[in-house]
């Protein structure tokens, strides 16, 4: 009985079921949990991400940029879970208005509120008949003299949230899982928010347990690590980690969980 009302309210985006939903906006949620899982991590000197990299065919040709990371503005990047095809439309929206505000202003836009413009956007696809909604979450990672280093999370319904560690994409919950038990909130006496470089080493763990324990080799292949931090005159430096750089993460990690074993 409950599939067949389903399927009354299912094909429109404007309609509510009886039970107060809106199933293509759900499905369009639940299309991000089967892509390429994203990890970001604030830490105190800047802002770490990393994405898996699906290899769909050997035969294809190697991409000139990145394909998961993408620089919106100067102070302002993002990572992408599911159809890049619609991702690009939502970069560009976000590119646009960064441009416009800092012709306008004279001054770099505020992250939150580049955040929530891109929001908007896709809320608007939520609410007018013959549209679907965008079938990508974010995770925006942002600098700005107000609140420095700030990470965002969204999805196709338009919510977006503050986080200070968060996963996107397949397997979400158990790299969440694996985030609370490890990253350090600064909240505790002893603890201490991690630097880019641990923060890296937990993004590759992370990563590690939601792609189902792939290989060292395997991961150097698969994944992708993204730094922002600031240099000497406080400008944000966005950075692709090449894979020499990636590797000694990779072996950092390894080595510390062969120790880890060992004890």
């Amino acid at each position: 009985f409950y599939s067949t009302m389903a399927r009354r309210y299912d094909s429109s985006t404007t309609t509510f079921s009886p039970e107060g939903r809106l199933h293509q906006v759900e499905y369009a949620i639940e299309a991000i949990n089967n892509a390429g899982t994203c990890v970001g991590i604030l830490a105190k000197d800047g802002i770490v991400m990393a994405s898996e990299r699906r290899i769909t065919s050997g035969l294809l040709a190697p991409a000139k940029t990145s394909e998961k990371t993408y620089q919106l503005c100067s102070h302002a990047a993002c990572n992408v879970a599911g159809l890049t095809a619609d991702a690009n439309i939502l970069i560009d929206q976000a590119r646009l208005r960064a441009g416009r505000y800092a012709y306008q202003y004279q001054e770099p836009i505020p992250v939150e509120q580049l955040v929530e413009f891109v929001c908007n956007y896709k809320q608007f696809y939520t609410q007018r008949g013959g549209l679907r909604p965008f079938g990508v979450a974010f995770l925006f990672a942002g600098y700005d003299e107000h609140y420095g280093f700030q990470l965002y999370q969204s999805d196709p319904s338009g919510n977006y949230s503050g986080w200070k560690a968060t996963v996107i994409g397949a397997n979400n919950q158990a790299g969440k899982s694996l985030l609370k038990a490890e990253y350090k909130t600064g909240e505790e006496e002893e603890e201490k928010i991690p630097d880019v470089e641990e923060a890296l080493k937990l993004a590759v763990k992370v990563l590690n347990k939601t792609m189902d324990g792939t290989s060292a080799a395997a991961a150097a292949e698969k994944m992708e690590l993204y730094t922002m931090t600031l240099d000497e005159h406080g400008e944000c430096v966005h950075r692709i980690l090449n894979k020499t750089d990636a590797q000694k993460v990779f072996d950092a990690v390894e080595a510390e969980s062969a120790s880890a074993g060992d004890s």
